[in-house]
């Protein structure tokens, strides 16, 4: 089966692969010439572990290609996907569909074949309705269905995500659009992933839905945290107390400085616009995203505190390991870093940085962070250490070394990689998150 996927970025890109490498021919759209350059020349826009082998092979095997032109790209597919972003929209956190529309037009004025247009871009509840009518308004003639097929990718772990899912929805309201996405994913189908056939606009709902509640989870153990620190009880007993329960499950349960990324921050905003216009308030995912915003800027207070509060703070130079919202990925959207670094900056901090895979996308979002070469080049001469990001190399530091080149042995472990214990045998002062 042909796929076409308009969009290569990283749901656009991963998808794509994932596809080709089930044995499908899959044509990569996007209208920036330099990344499709990039991409023929073996150069991937974003860092995401597996994805450039992925790629070359596919590439080499004759099942994946990449053209700036849609026309040529769309045609003769059976499935169109729509993998572009839907970012929030300035001024009113509604999510902006401007590109979904642009691409449904440009598809609907090309289709010459038959052909189902799936929705992979998270869209808020009816956009489908609107891909429909734009395509139809172009007056092809051409028999055609608009499905929605939500992701749900972890950055860093992507592509196992796609070839091993929890699930796979589909919402279809025509049994064109049933019949060409069970042949899309016949693969997963044989290896008995579960495939769950919905309408559309449940389908649409059911990405924002999960978001929010993962958000809320990691929100929840969070405040959590807070409270064991007050009571003298340790958040890491609690949440696996609680995540044994298998009603609750264990995962998103690890305390830290908030959450970020491409998704949780903007989904839940769209989601609360989208319950705002349908007079459906949902005041859970609202408070969910006024405690998070309040927690990143409190983790930069919380180093604050460790360099012996705002008094005393000025002047002195932190070293920030980590800067990505999670490891195994160069996203820097909504990461809690920026809000941890900002607020140090304004309190006259000095702060130094290093992060395996995203500081030149960092260097624009953080002009007074020096960015360094390594951990242990910012560690030198600090007067505390903020550890905000959990990736492996700050996993096994050696302590000695950091002892002996920062200025003070202060270690602020937003991401509870160490042992409290431990580190006190090492001479550190150490704080952590929900550890009282």
């Amino acid at each position: 089966m042909k796929i076409a996927m308009v969009g290569s970025g990283y749901v656009g890109l991963v998808s794509g692969a994932c596809f080709a490498d089930f044995g499908h021919e899959v044509v990569c759209i996007d209208k920036d010439p330099g990344k499709i350059a990039k991409l023929k020349d073996g150069v991937m826009p974003i860092y995401e572990p597996g994805l450039a082998e992925l790629v070359e092979s596919n590439v080499k095997a004759g099942r994946l290609s990449f053209t700036t032109d849609l026309a040529e790209g769309m045609a003769d597919a059976a499935a169109i996907f729509i993998a572009v972003g839907t970012p929030s929209r300035r001024g009113d956190g509604h999510a902006d569909l401007t590109f979904v529309y642009q691409v449904a037009e440009e598809v609907g004025g090309n289709l010459k074949t038959p052909a189902v247009i799936v929705t992979k871009s998270t869209v808020p509840v009816g956009t489908g309705d609107e891909v429909e009518r734009i395509v139809g308004e172009q007056g092809s003639g051409v028999d055609f269905a608009v499905v929605s097929n939500p992701e749900f990718l972890r950055e860093g772990a992507a592509i196992g995500d796609f070839k091993r899912p929890d699930r796979i929805v589909i919402g279809a309201d025509s049994d064109l659009g049933r019949e060409v996405m069970r042949e899309v994913y016949r693969p997963l189908f044989l290896n008995e992933a579960p495939i769950l056939f919905t309408s559309r606009r449940s389908a649409e709902l059911i990405k924002y839905a999960a978001n929010a509640f993962l958000a809320t989870k990691i929100t929840f153990i969070n405040e959590m945290a807070d409270l064991c620190e007050k009571v003298g009880a340790n958040v890491q007993d609690v949440s696996r107390g609680i995540g044994m329960d298998n009603r609750i499950g264990s995962k998103f349960l690890n305390a830290g400085p908030g959450y970020g990324g491409s998704c949780f921050p903007k989904d839940t905003l769209a989601l609360l616009k989208t319950a705002e216009d349908y007079d459906s308030p949902t005041r859970i995912v609202e408070a969910v995203v006024k405690v998070n915003d309040h927690r990143k800027r409190a983790m930069g207070r919380k180093v604050i505190d460790a360099l012996g509060g705002a008094e005393n703070a000025r002047g002195k130079r932190v070293a920030l390991l980590g800067l990505t919202f999670k490891p195994n990925t160069d996203d820097m959207r909504d990461s809690p870093a920026i809000a941890i670094a900002q607020a140090l900056v304004d309190a006259g901090v000095k702060v130094a940085a290093y992060d395996p895979e995203g500081m030149e996308l960092a260097k624009p979002l953080m002009p007074d962070v020096e960015m360094m070469d390594d951990p242990y080049a910012a560690i030198e001469g600090a007067d505390a250490i903020a550890l905000v990001t959990e990736w492996d190399a700050f996993r096994a530091l050696d302590l000695d070394r950091v002892k002996d080149i920062a200025a003070s042995p202060v270690l602020v472990d937003l991401r509870n990689v160490y042992r409290a214990d431990e580190m006190a045998a090492k001479g550190f002062t150490y704080t952590s998150i929900g550890r009282g």
